[in-house]
């Protein structure tokens, strides 16, 4: 039975006493007719009162749940389950039942609510450094451009040069482009890796020659901490050689003029280690929670016009993470800093393997 409205409870329970009431006059009046005696009548008499307590309840236990049912459904948004809470269990324990169900569920909210507010200051913090990086080279154009327009087309000492300037400034907003599709191409799971055995000695020397005379620039040795033979790897290669691009380049930006930038591989186990280190300036602890976030910059007084698109570091901790590996790092202020990964060692027979220029290793 189900009681949906309190009017009708009260209702059943006014007619249920009274027809109560009269039952136990015309007990009383059997009792005193029938020489009964008082002490069996007021026996009775609890009887019937026990009787009329433990209905009252059951109805009263009835509508409670029905109604806790309808509210807590409405709040868990669970329109499968028809009845939450058994009726048939004691009153005491449904509502702790139900205080313990409604704590928790509060609980929830609020750590959602939370998640909530830090992903929305990271929206907010993220348009405002995707407009900063965009608005750069957008106004550089602009300018050179502006200047193009008024005249210094026709001026042969400015017109190549500010044309050549608004093509770099377009270079970068490309790379701040494709490297923003890319991190939401792996975040959307939307990419394949290519896991294939490849040597990674060699990787690592194909990046050091493309990366030669931004070095030179800077007059910062790439080196090996020591002599390699071949170490085969199993993963991506081109995503690995993204992820060492990266990081090497990072350290030629930021590093010391002389200084050195050193690759290091050690294989532990079934895995490689690979560490890119550097003697730069190093981070401060402060910076390292944030290190790999987008856009995010140590040194924010930098001209961005200088750098990469500022996702440099995000994309390496995403392609690691897509291998199912990590990325650590650590620095010291003054002394440089090491950032290190492991990969998993090939087990595929090396006489079986490819070189990147697709000469047969033997």
């Amino acid at each position: 039975m189900k009681l949906k409205k309190a009017s009708h409870l009260i209702l059943f329970i006014s007619i249920l006493i009274t027809l109560c009431f009269f039952t136990l006059l015309i007990t009383i009046n059997l009792a005193t007719t029938s020489g009964l005696t008082w002490q069996t009548i007021t026996i009775l008499t609890s009887g019937f009162a026990i009787i009329i307590y433990l209905i009252v309840r059951y109805f009263i236990g009835i509508l409670i749940i029905n109604r806790l049912n309808v509210l807590i459904k409405n709040v868990y948004s669970n329109p499968k389950n028809d009845q939450l809470f058994d009726p048939q269990k004691p009153m005491d324990t449904l509502i702790d039942d139900i205080e313990n169900d409604l704590e928790n569920w509060g609980s929830e909210k609020v750590k959602e609510i939370d998640k909530l507010k830090e992903q929305e200051a990271f929206r907010r913090e993220f348009l405002g450094n995707l407009s900063h990086e965009l608005k750069t080279p957008i106004f550089s154009i602009q300018g050179y451009l502006l200047t193009l327009l008024e005249g210094g087309l026709d001026d042969p000492a400015v017109n190549k040069l500010f044309i050549e300037r608004a093509s770099k400034a377009t270079d970068r907003m490309a790379r701040i482009v494709a490297d923003l599709d890319q991190i939401t191409k792996i975040e959307a799971d939307t990419f394949r890796l290519d896991i294939r055995p490849f040597d990674l000695v060699e990787l690592v020397k194909d990046i050091f020659e493309s990366l030669e005379l931004d070095a030179q620039k800077k007059e910062i040795n790439l080196k090996f901490e020591r002599d390699y033979s071949t170490i085969f790897v199993e993963a991506d290669r081109n995503k690995i050689s993204q992820v060492l691009t990266n990081l090497i380049v990072n350290s030629i930006f930021y590093g010391n003029t002389q200084g050195v930038t050193t690759i290091s591989l050690n294989q532990i186990d079934d895995l490689v280690l690979v560490s890119v280190i550097d003697d730069g300036p190093g981070i401060e602890e402060a910076h390292m929670p944030r290190l790999f976030e987008r856009f995010y910059r140590v040194e924010k007084s930098r001209n961005r016009n200088e750098g990469g698109s500022g996702l440099g570091l995000a994309i390496v901790k995403h392609l690691l993470e897509a291998h199912g590996q990590t990325i650590n790092v650590k620095s010291e202020v003054g002394k440089g800093s090491t950032f290190s990964f492991s990969l998993n060692k090939s087990k595929s027979n090396p006489s079986n393997l490819y070189s990147s220029r697709g000469v047969q290793i033997k």
